[in-house]
């Protein structure tokens, strides 16, 4: 009876050991399965390996966003720094200048021209009927009363024509200066080669006015005309004091002559820059620098090693010589000349908004 009893109990225990080595091996699986799949996450949330380049950083640092970029991800940017001094600089003052029009001196040449040509026609007139006044004059008793009288009455004609013609000779040249100041009426009623470019277009001429209450000790001889759209500079070429202001400035004026093909043409308004005299210390920064971001200017400086943020730019801060100068900022400061606008991008990509998170110091 015990034993017809036991073959159960075996056959049970043998199914049982069965059973746990099939688990066993199920979890064995279960477990190699998961070791798999942890390797392959910690695979793609592993650093990258050695040589790839790190990802840029931004963070809040002492009240500023900082951004911090590896030597690598400099280069890729092609991020250039460089230390610069403060320096005095010959301030530039911006002016508003206005291409002319410039049939008046045409009109002004020509009828000089013609007025010239009218004297020298009454001038050789006046000495013909003078001559053959004094002719009869001499001849006595042989020249008639007639025709002496008609000698006479034919010179004191062409004598009168002769002052009407240098009168208005005299007037136009005087209307020459009045009009254009001395240097473009003198050209005008010499037909010098200054006016001869502005009839034929090789040159305009430019009216450059200053804004109300600035001023000049001497003739501003250096001076720039940004030509639209790329705002690259052009010489301007002094002449004159102006003889007029322009009446929506109303400040004071000066001729300039501008190259016939920089791209101006009569009637264009362009931005001037005139040298001053006085001068402002600071670093200079050139206008490549210069990111535009919430309705300000703004430089990037280096605030650490491979660490920059961001300064803000003055409302009108002063130029030099196609540049800003920045007076609130100590010599030897290392200032971001390309790249800039990389590091502004990089700076909004990390979705910062926090009060103050600029470089104010």
């Amino acid at each position: 009876m015990f034993q017809r009893r036991r073959r159960p109990v075996l056959l049970a225990g043998a199914a049982l050991v069965a059973a746990g080595l099939a688990g066993a091996a199920f979890l064995t699986e279960t477990g190699a399965a998961l070791r798999t799949r942890t390797a392959d996450v910690f695979a793609l949330t592993a650093p990258p390996a050695q040589g790839a380049l790190p990802a840029p950083r931004t963070a809040v640092e002492d009240g500023r966003t900082v951004v911090r970029l590896a030597p690598e991800e400099r280069a890729r940017i092609g991020l250039v720094t460089e230390v610069r001094r403060a320096l005095p600089h010959r301030q530039e003052l911006q002016a508003y200048g206005l291409v002319l029009d410039l049939a008046r001196v045409t009109e002004l040449t020509n009828a000089y021209a013609s007025a010239k040509a009218q004297l020298q026609q009454a001038r050789a007139r006046a000495e013909v009927s003078g001559s053959a006044s004094r002719r009869a004059r001499n001849l006595g008793q042989y020249a008639t009363t007639v025709q002496v009288e008609t000698a006479e009455g034919t010179y004191q004609t062409d004598a009168a024509a002769l002052t009407a013609a240098e009168s208005q000779l005299r007037t136009l040249a005087a209307t020459a200066q009045q009009e254009w100041g001395p240097v473009i009426g003198r050209a005008i009623v010499e037909r010098s080669p200054i006016v001869t470019r502005l009839i034929e277009r090789t040159n305009f001429l430019v009216q450059v006015t200053l804004p109300p209450g600035e001023g000049l000790k001497g003739p501003p001889a250096a001076a720039f005309a940004e030509v639209p759209p790329q705002s690259a500079r052009v010489a301007l070429a002094y002449v004159s004091p102006a003889t007029r202001t322009d009446p929506r400035i109303q400040g004071l004026s000066f001729f300039y002559t501008v190259p016939g093909d920089s791209g101006f043409l009569p009637g264009m308004s362009m931005l001037a820059f005139l040298a001053a005299d006085r001068s402002v210390t600071g670093l200079s920064v050139p206008e490549d620098a210069v990111v535009h971001w919430q309705g300000a200017a703004w430089i990037y400086r280096a605030v650490g090693p491979d660490a920059f943020a961001r300064h803000r730019l003055k409302a009108d801060p002063p130029m030099s010589a196609d540049a800003y100068v920045v007076e609130d900022l100590p010599g030897g400061t290392e200032i971001v000349l390309s790249g800039a606008q990389a590091l502004l991008s990089e700076e909004m990509k990390s979705q910062l908004q926090v009060s103050g998170g600029v470089d104010d110091d």
